[in-house]
């Protein structure tokens, strides 16, 4: 038994962040961040509003297209770097505020990756045959551990998520394949130093800014061209299929240029990638589920086509996943 992606949601927070606006905060420019990133503009989440509130609102999406009610759902997954609490984890709060009574769920923390793992997550349990609804999400509110008036990372993030419903498939068609990784090496290069139990926040922290994100982004940029060219690319061999038999590639919209160099090594036409890293920037968890609920939106998967996903993350973690397209 596969798992098939039956539905597909998203969330945008309607404040917007142009990168003129950034030009006012920071010293850039708007043709040095497209130039260097491909970003124009970015979301941002409004005053109140946290990764919970956007999740429920793409869990709410599921229900409704889907036609299922919240006690249907078994599980509820979400990937998250920006939890609303250390202890209470986000799926727990949107188990509450949707009223899926019959379901259990957890956070997956794997930054940039975490969608993917989810959904590894997900697929697995559908496939044990004790799950038959599952929900997985990725949603990140960037902007509350980015500090705006650093340009290296400031002009990179923004706030957004998205999410599928999991479900048996009774054909050929769900998740076929994933490779995933994780190398703990990298962790000092692409983190949030304090806040966790090694440096709990105290006004040392605070007055270092050490609960900002930081990034090496030069270290970051090379691991990231070279280990999601290289998972992309083992997984099509893994399957014996190449860049042709493709028919949408969607890619975590960390920076245009990591992703044309994916494409161009796995030999996947330009056409067949879905880039939107220039609308929303990088939403972490929430780029690959946002680009393919726009990707469902605007019909781009038919029943039986072949759909690649690939990211790469802080941690470090990276991974790909082939995926025969279903119907719901």
């Amino acid at each position: 038994m596969n798992a098939k992606i039956t539905y597909t949601a998203r969330y945008l927070p309607e404040r917007v962040l142009s990168n003129f606006d950034l030009e006012k905060m920071v010293d850039t420019s708007d043709e040095w961040i497209r130039s260097r990133t491909g970003i124009e503009k970015r979301h941002l989440v409004g005053e109140g509003e946290a990764t919970s509130d956007m999740c429920t609102m793409i869990a709410k999406q599921l229900l409704e297209k889907s036609g299922k009610s919240p006690e249907d759902i078994d599980l509820i997954l979400i990937a998250t770097s920006t939890p609303d609490y250390l202890v209470v984890s986000t799926a727990a709060l949107v188990q509450d505020k949707i009223g899926a009574i019959n379901a259990w769920g957890y956070d997956i923390v794997a930054a940039c990756t975490g969608f993917v793992y989810a959904l590894e997550t997900g697929s697995k349990l559908v496939e044990s045959g004790k799950y038959k609804n599952v929900i997985v999400i990725g949603a990140d509110t960037m902007s509350s551990i980015i500090d705006y008036t650093d340009r290296n990372t400031c002009v990179i993030f923004g706030d957004g998520g998205g999410g599928v419903l999991l479900e048996p498939s009774e054909d050929k068609t769900g998740i076929l394949d994933s490779i995933l990784h994780t190398d703990g090496s990298g962790s000092k290069y692409l983190t949030v130093q304090a806040g966790g139990s090694l440096h709990p926040a105290s006004r040392d922290t605070v007055d270092k800014k050490m609960h900002y994100l930081y990034q090496d982004g030069k270290t970051v940029y090379k691991f990231a061209v070279k280990k999601m060219a290289d998972v992309s690319k083992k997984i099509l061999d893994k399957n014996h299929i190449t860049g042709d038999n493709i028919k949408l590639f969607i890619p975590h919209q960390a920076n245009q240029r990591i992703i044309e160099a994916t494409a161009k090594r796995c030999g996947i036409d330009s056409k067949k990638v879905l880039i939107n890293i220039n609308k929303y920037g990088n939403t972490t968890a929430g780029t690959i589920p946002i680009a393919l609920d726009e990707a469902v939106e605007t019909n781009r998967l038919d029943k039986g086509d072949l759909l690649l996903l690939a990211a790469f993350g802080g941690g470090f973690t990276w991974g790909s996943m082939l995926i025969r397209w279903s119907e719901a």
